[in-house]
């Protein structure tokens, strides 16, 4: 089943080390961390996990309240903006200069949200020696935590607090029977207005203005026996042209979207051909382990001299390989043309991405496989692949053990890829195979 995931939002006013526990908390350098104020101007999201809770981590630029700057103005609207998206709140402090006015007024605006506010007073090195963080209560937000983003004293307390604050496991799952599909795709390509004719009524708005629609909007119908639950994104931009902070979080519930969606259906303009930031669309949701089918919309405008299904179709795989694998439909949002053709390659790709082939069948294919083309051996000795099973579904996941895991090369995984699609297809979704070792050896 799967679930929308929560999201934490970092904020505090400038030079408290919000990006630096963000780099902690992710356990990687993702933001950039300066000893001068005002660094982090951008917004920054990525998907954390503690305790086995996964959320959506958000850092944001420094906060200075009743400043003039116009980039003080747009750095405070971003992070209001934020806190509005956000289920927890980490408000960051500097334990060494003590509570600030700019901390006061931060505190003051966060009470009136309603949300939980947790207190992460940083660069408490010398913990539990210096009480210097406990200062803070006078905020009136509750116990602060005493940190040191840059030691991680500390930051494990904090996302112990930070996950028992979050909403619980299944206040965003879906029904279990209910299939969402998210439809993405760059802005203006005709997403509102394809499920406007799918429904046969307004229900989004449409305009020629690309980035008409900011949130995720959901809409219902039921159609053989499925209650289908599509959800209308905003359109996904490159992240560089991404300016206004109401579309950047645009962008970050459009991810959460897809992942809490079976299967996206991805939009591209048929004039247009297929993009970079198309490409990269079709990745996100590819690597997010949801079914794909695409539409290609305005095909009524497309000159059919030059341009055939085929031909078409050959030009986007030849730069996106995994396309062999999806389904493709030319569309019309103006006239309709193909538009409920859609609904059944929608239930075909969900129910390949959810079909377990039995264990006996999986050997033989691989068994076939195997011997019409041997692994390569490895320092003068042979590679063997003793057993297969598919682990999982949704996406489809088989585990092969072997004697040498570490040693399958790259292509040869593929050449199995390959043999399994042509043994059960698994319609537009993504196949994983895992490699494990049959002893102690270790897998990849």
């Amino acid at each position: 089943m799967t679930r929308r995931l929560p999201v934490v939002a970092v904020v505090g006013r400038p030079n408290v080390g919000k990006s630096t526990l963000f780099n902690r908390v992710l356990g990687r350098r993702e933001a950039i961390v300066d000893d001068r104020p005002g660094v982090t101007r951008d917004r920054n999201f990525s998907e954390a996990d503690w305790a086995g809770r996964s959320f959506f981590l958000v850092d944001t630029g420094g906060v200075v309240e009743e400043s003039r700057e116009p980039l003080d103005k747009e750095v405070r609207d971003q992070a209001l903006t934020a806190v509005d998206e956000a289920d927890v709140i980490v408000l960051v402090v500097d334990s060494k200069e003590g509570p600030h006015p700019l901390d006061q007024a931060m505190a003051e605006l966060l009470r009136g949200r309603g949300l939980p506010v947790i207190i992460a007073a940083n660069k408490v090195d010398n913990h539990p020696r210096d009480p210097a963080y406990l200062e803070f209560w006078e905020l009136g937000l509750g116990e602060p935590m005493p940190v040191s983003a840059i030691s991680g004293k500390g930051s494990g307390d904090l996302l112990d607090r930070v996950v028992a604050a979050l909403p619980e496991d299944g206040s965003h799952r879906a029904d279990e029977s209910d299939l969402r599909i998210a439809v993405i795709g760059k802005p203006n390509v005709g997403k509102s207005s394809f499920v406007n004719r799918l429904f046969g009524e307004d229900r989004m708005v449409v305009s020629d203005i690309p980035g008409t629609t900011r949130d995720a909007v959901d809409a219902t119908l039921s159609y053989h026996g499925r209650r289908l639950v599509f959800v209308d994104t905003a359109g996904l931009r490159r992240q560089s042209r991404i300016d206004e902070s109401i579309e950047y979080y645009s962008s970050l519930r459009t991810a959460r979207v897809i992942r809490a969606s079976q299967v996206c259906l991805v939009m591209i303009d048929a004039m247009e051909g297929l993009t970079l930031q198309d490409i990269r669309i079709l990745e996100q949701a590819w690597e997010a382990g949801c079914g794909i089918v695409l539409a290609v919309n305005k095909w009524d405008l497309v000159e059919k001299d030059n341009h055939t299904v085929s031909t078409y179709m050959r030009g986007l795989r030849e730069r996106v390989p995994f396309l062999e694998w999806v389904p493709a439909i030319f569309t019309s949002t103006v006239t309709g043309q193909r538009i409920r053709q859609t609904l059944d390659e929608l239930l075909e790709v969900a129910e390949d991405r959810t079909r377990r082939v039995p264990t006996h069948e999986v050997n033989q294919v691989v068994e076939d496989l195997v011997r019409r083309q041997p692994p390569p051996h490895t320092r003068g000795r042979p590679i063997k692949i003793r057993y297969a099973t598919q682990a999982d579904t949704a996406p489809p996941t088989f585990v092969l053990f072997s004697n040498h895991p570490r040693e399958i090369p790259d292509h040869y995984v593929r050449y199995l890829n390959n043999g399994f699609r042509r043994a059960w297809g698994f319609k537009g979704s993504p196949l994983r195979i895992r490699l494990r070792a049959q002893n102690r050896e270790g897998a990849r």
